[in-house]
């Protein structure tokens, strides 16, 4: 089994792979004229503006669930473990990915929102409805239903719930069946209380734990201050094989740069543009430059705040993939994982490491799981639109809840490998789809530009810019839209 898993995670992230997703990123970059630098002081402000609506939640709420599933294990255990295996030269990557991305973030997000619905009395939206109605591929947008639900309900709750159980035990010595049953107690007690209930968890716990978070790298950073200049320099040389020891390993730093900065920001990888399409907004472009937006906060912020704490302190191991020997190896018989921060923060406030970052996760890894509810959710909706979908959504609760001890109690490796490959897979179907829909997405952009600069609050009206099958839109957006009768494809 675990075999198999690993060869079909070398499969799906192979070098073409990984090229692929900075391509894709660059391209839309270029293409966007660098909107996450143009538009940057435009996604602070969006993120404030707007209300929510029966139909829909508010612009800063929809960030929270997007944040919620971005702000995961991948920027504490996945952060550490690109490091342990690619060098720090792996987070200037992390870096690169997430500055790119931001571009991909908004082509994939305004899409959601220019072809979202308004389905049960609540809009939805995502990969499967935009792929189905703006390049006409059902079929396509059923295979990425599956995907993306076996993905969010079978594959990758077991990564988050994992590293939660493992970080308890660590630092409290608590039995990880326990911490399985307190989970599913918890998250149970929200998913079955829909996406509004999710909305009002995630804007109050995200801000608090990333907030939380990034002070304390603050302190670790602080105690080291004399070290920035070196860690910034072994950073940047590891990056582009200046730097001695790490030289040899320059495809690996990119390698798992990429691959774990995707993990983390998620940018492109088609989870995003779920709670975009949820926002009540005047303009498609809107929720687009604030999805954006939260690639910098999850990867610049957040990761970045796990990688200083562990170069500054020196509290790491790299592993040459080749010959399994090591590099550096400042902590002998310590896997890479969360025990690096761990081990970081101790070496500055003694007794305090294992503690939180086993707290840390659990609100990162609990939230994140809270996200892959409700994108696993729509994609239930897409697939049983017109029928009852009691049933399905009641089996989908059971399944996410059952994974998620699961998770709790298996191995780290398998489960990071299964989350791999649902990722893989996801990120394969949506970048050929939003490549393929770049062009209504440029259109929308340059509306809301054009508009702007006509000193306007845009509004969008799908029929007069000739986007076709974005019914929502037709004739342009009405306050209280969100509490008109249901749209519905």
């Amino acid at each position: 089994m675990e075999t198999f898993v690993g060869e079909l995670v070398g499969i799906l992230w192979s070098q073409p792979m990984i090229y692929f997703c900075l391509g894709v990123g660059l391209l839309f970059s270029i293409l966007t004229r660098f909107l996450q630098v143009r538009h940057f002081k435009e996604m602070i402000k969006l993120m404030f503006e707007g209300k929510s609506s029966k139909a829909g939640v508010s612009s800063f709420q929809a960030l929270a669930i997007s944040l919620s599933g971005r702000v995961g294990t991948g920027n504490i255990a996945g952060t550490a473990t690109a490091i342990g295996f690619g060098g720090p030269g792996a987070v200037f990557w992390m870096w690169m990915i997430a500055f790119i991305g931001a571009s991909s973030a908004f082509i994939e997000s305004t899409l959601a929102q220019v072809y979202k619905v308004k389905q049960d009395g609540e809009y939805r939206g995502g990969p499967a409805y935009y792929i189905e109605k703006g390049i006409g591929w059902k079929w396509y947008g059923i295979i990425f239903a599956v995907s993306a639900l076996l993905a969010m309900s079978l594959l990758m709750p077991g990564i988050q719930s994992n590293s939660i159980a493992v970080g308890l035990e660590n630092a409290f010595n608590m039995e990880t069946s326990v911490t399985g049953i307190i989970l599913v107690l918890l998250i149970g007690a929200i998913i079955f209380g829909g996406v509004k209930r999710i909305a009002n968890v995630a804007q109050f716990v995200v801000p608090f734990m990333a907030i939380g978070y990034v002070l304390v790298s603050l302190i670790i950073i602080a105690a080291n201050i004399d070290q920035v200049p070196g860690v910034l320099a072994l950073i940047f040389k590891s990056a582009f094989a200046m730097d001695s020891a790490f030289g040899g390993i320059v495809g690996a730093a990119i390698s798992w740069g990429v691959k774990r900065g995707i993990y983390s920001n998620e940018a492109g990888q088609g989870t995003g543009p779920h709670p975009a399409a949820a926002a009540e907004v005047s303009h498609p472009a809107k929720q687009g430059l604030v999805q954006a937006f939260s690639v910098y906060i999850d990867t610049w912020l957040v990761c970045s705040a796990t990688a200083f704490m562990i170069l500054f302190t020196g509290m790491y191991n790299v592993q040459n993939e080749g010959d399994k020997s090591f590099i550096v190896q400042n902590l002998p018989g310590v896997e890479a994982g969360p025990t690096y921060t761990q081990e970081a923060i101790e070496s500055v406030i003694p007794g305090f490491g294992a503690g939180f970052v086993a707290v840390s996760l659990f609100f990162f890894a609990f939230t994140t799981i809270m996200a892959y509810y409700y994108i696993a959710e729509t994609n239930i909706a897409y697939l049983v639109r017109g029928r009852n979908n009691r049933i399905p959504m009641f089996l989908l609760k059971l399944a996410l809840l059952g994974t998620t001890y699961y998770g709790a109690v298996k191995t780290a490796d398998l489960a990071w490998a299964l989350g791999d490959i649902g990722l893989g897979i996801m990120v394969w179907l949506n970048l050929i789809a939003i490549l393929i829909l770049a062009k209504p997405a440029l259109r929308v952009l340059k509306d809301y530009e054009e508009q702007k600069k006509a000193g306007l609050d845009p509004m969008f009206d799908s029929t007069k810019l000739g986007i076709k099958n974005a019914e929502y839109w037709e004739g342009g957006y009405k306050e209280g839209k969100g509490n008109t009768e249901e749209n519905v494809s």
